[in-house]
């Protein structure tokens, strides 16, 4: 079989591809760094012809005029799984509208309820047997692959060739487009010293031989910085991180004592800066796997000591996690806070860590609260919360009364809000 002659007819121009999109249709589009910037790019120039396009994404980090031009509305909606600033400013614009949903949903049930017309994605130039790799994330991508009418992969020779379920045959796509672009990177933040306090804590609840899940931002890149004593960790994540590279290069992160993929580091998607990308490309020990699979509760609990580590906004004193919201406004998504936070409990010796800083808006304002404020969308349920962790300690709320929950949640809030705290409590009987 001649792959070169199938990718040859294969291959189309942006701007025919972009071409086939039609009023009313759908077209489902990679995340994060795995978006294709030359087909998304091109598609706000179709604004005069369509009308209700609907692109289903998540966490857009190149800024794309079809959603963030405000003469973009009723022509082009991004239906967006989880927001970045990006989808943030569509959302004020009308442009963007969440999907609310689990990360290991994502794919499965937009795949079986709402399926797409088109499916653009990214990957690296096709090798001599005739496959591509999805390169920095398989989240949900082959889920919609699979059921779309058409199917566009962009492909950029920046990307790195990873491993586990990435690969695609050239017999599995209707056509190819070319666009080289510079990947994207998110430089690692470095954190304060509220955010050192709370990695602290964290790692001290970290055992040697654990398997550990950590997402992006100062608390995670804090954790990461304290757990360089630790030994034969073990990673099973929705996103791979530099944090993960450095603990790789220090001997910390083995995958010895994993009793599910042993030895190899497992998540959906890759996003962070160019050592990340470099380490991933044709490693063997990185294995990617379907939302579908790295955030099923019952996949994530067959890890030995699973460890999961998300952040929140706010949590009220009975123990209600919001992490997606800031009253009515619409800040991220659910991502997978949920299956991951039971996902971990289930697992034998496992633990769930959610973790915040105790203040907001420079100190101003408490982030642990009575009540949550109207709008809230609460993200992980009191009856799933495990540990709660602040810059002032830890509180281990599960199997606790509210009582003696509130009286945890007030010891690791902030000093300046601890007595309203407690003057709250009584007025609404909670203890």
């Amino acid at each position: 079989m001649n792959y070169k002659e199938q990718y040859r007819r294969k291959l189309i121009s942006i701007d025919e591809a972009v071409g086939m999109v039609t009023s009313n249709c759908s077209i489902a589009a990679a995340m994060a760094a795995s978006a294709p910037p030359g087909l998304l790019g091109a598609l706000g120039k179709r604004r005069d012809e369509v009308e209700n396009v609907r692109v289903f994404s998540a966490l857009l980090l190149r800024e794309f005029d079809f959603f963030l031009d405000p003469s973009m509305k009723g022509h082009f909606i991004l239906e967006s799984w989880f927001y970045g600033a990006n989808e943030r400013k569509g959302h004020e614009l009308g442009t963007v509208s969440l999907i609310p949903s689990h990360g290991r949903d994502w794919g499965p049930r937009k795949a079986r309820f709402d399926p797409p017309d088109f499916f653009w994605g990214t990957a690296c130039p096709m090798d001599r047997h005739g496959y591509f790799s999805l390169s920095l994330g398989v989240g949900y991508e082959k889920d919609l692959m699979a059921v779309a009418k058409t199917v566009i992969l962009e492909i950029n020779p920046n990307l790195p060739r990873t491993y586990g379920d990435t690969q695609v045959h050239i017999s599995q796509v209707d056509y190819v487009v070319e666009y080289e672009a510079p990947l994207v990177e998110i430089q690692p933040i470095e954190p304060s010293e509220e955010e050192r306090a709370i990695g602290s804590y964290i790692a001290d609840l970290i055992e040697d031989g654990s398997t550990i899940q950590l997402g992006i931002g100062g608390i995670p890149n804090a954790i990461a910085k304290f757990l360089m004593n630790k030994k034969d960790l073990g990673v099973h994540t929705e996103m791979f991180t530099d944090g993960m590279v450095d603990l790789v290069e220090a001997g910390v992160i083995t995958g010895r004592c994993k009793t599910l993929w042993p030895g190899k580091m497992v998540g959906n998607f890759a996003l962070g800066t160019r050592k990340l990308y470099d380490f991933i490309n044709e490693n063997l020990a990185v294995e990617f796997q379907p939302g579908r699979v790295t955030n099923d509760p019952c996949i994530i609990a067959r890890n030995y000591k699973m460890v999961s580590v998300n952040t929140a906004l706010q949590v009220d004193l009975t123990g209600q996690v919001v992490s997606e919201s800031l009253g009515h406004f619409q800040y991220s998504g659910t991502g997978g806070q949920t299956d991951t936070a039971i996902g971990a409990q289930m697992s034998p010796g496992g633990k769930s860590i959610i973790a915040l800083r105790s203040t907001a808006k420079g100190g101003t304002i408490s982030t642990i609260v009575p009540c949550l404020p109207e709008g809230a969308k609460v993200t992980l349920l009191r009856a799933d919360v495990d540990y709660v962790v602040t810059e002032y300690g830890v509180a281990h709320l599960k199997a606790r009364s509210i009582r003696e929950r509130v009286k945890q949640l007030i010891n690791i809030a902030h000093p300046d809000f601890r007595a309203e705290l407690r003057d709250a409590a009584k007025r609404l009987k909670l203890w």
